[in-house]
């Protein structure tokens, strides 16, 4: 579910009083954001929409999405503002983990339950048993054939933008990791299951193969993403929670957001001394010192101070990758 979906194409959510408090008046100068957060989006609204909205709250310059949500899905929408963003892709590359209630007893044109029932199979109770030896076949690494409502490109086209048309084309299987792969809550027509996955699982299509191996139709009828690697769920910030530190000042806002290098808070650490943060910072390797390994690392200065992403070489000498320029220590 990480990519975008049917209806990234626009909605009609509507900018809430308080965000407009929050962004002031239209035509007002935008400030540097740094930093992350977790947002616990809502149903019925899409990651870009929502991502906007957010955005005019913090009167940010720059900001992103990592990972887009379906509009019929909630949970953790990672959002990176300013020097953040340059540590999306690497959250782009995460595990997630997802509660989902499948309608089993019929099939939709967009493999959820905002789509248009295109077939229904007889109504028969799903044994648990059953259930749980379907859940067996898709655990581990699986493949996967990529739902025609999905962001992915065929002769330069988006699979969505087909779909729309009525046309419909053959995609290749992608392979993916199922990590867990549980019952939540046994019911013969609406179980809930809990899915631990890689990236590029589309939980549409799962929900589709899981029901065909138990002998029926299956969408998806309530999706929830739970967590991104390496973030847990307690850390997501609601949007009432969001729109009432709007209505009291930037710094409230400011306040909720997470340090930048927590998106690589499980990647090991490389401290600096000044010369060699001076260095770094110009472009030129130093020594990371003997107990780093070699691999993309945090690097911060002797004041622990994230500067950005190093790599150490088996030589032993660390390179810069991405690096934020301000936060580091240079003067005399």
């Amino acid at each position: 579910m990480a990519s975008l979906k049917k209806t990234e194409f626009g909605d009609n959510q509507q900018v809430s009083a308080e965000s407009r408090t929050a962004s002031g008046r239209r035509g007002q100068s935008k400030r540097m954001v740094n930093g992350l957060l977790l947002l616990d989006k809502p149903s019925g609204s899409t990651s870009n929409a929502i991502l906007q909205r957010v955005k005019r709250m913090y009167q940010a310059r720059k900001a992103g999405h990592t990972g887009s949500l379906d509009p019929l899905a909630s949970g953790m929408l990672p959002l990176c503002f300013g020097h953040a963003t340059k540590l999306s892709a690497y959250l782009l590359g995460a595990d997630k983990e997802y509660r989902v209630t499948a309608a089993f007893g019929s099939k939709t044109d967009t493999a959820d339950a905002d789509g248009r029932i295109i077939a229904e199979s007889p109504v028969k109770a799903i044994d648990r048993a059953v259930l749980q030896a379907a859940l067996g076949k898709f655990r581990g690494q699986i493949e996967q054939i990529p739902p025609m409502y999905s962001a992915l490109k065929k002769d330069g086209r988006r699979l969505y933008e087909i779909a729309r048309r009525g046309e419909e084309v053959v995609c290749a299987p992608r392979r993916v990791q199922i990590h867990a792969l549980e019952l939540e809550k046994y019911d013969p027509r609406y179980p809930v299951l809990r899915v631990r996955c890689s990236k590029g699982t589309y939980i549409r299509t799962l929900v589709e193969d899981i029901a065909e191996a138990t002998g029926t139709l299956g969408h998806v009828a309530v999706l929830r993403r739970l967590s991104v690697t390496p973030f847990p769920e307690e850390d997501m910030v609601g949007l009432d929670e969001l729109e009432a530190a709007a209505a009291e000042s930037l710094e409230a806002l400011d306040r909720l957001l997470l340090p930048a290098d927590r998106a690589i808070g499980d990647w090991p650490a490389v401290y600096l001394d000044q010369p060699q943060s001076r260095k770094l910072l110009h472009g030129q390797p130093v020594s990371s010192g003997d107990e780093a390994d070699p691999g993309l690392v945090r690097v911060y200065d002797s004041c622990g101070r994230f500067l950005g992403i190093g790599e150490v070489l088996t030589d032993g000498r660390l390179l810069p990758k991405r690096l934020f320029f301000e936060n580091a220590e240079t003067e005399e």
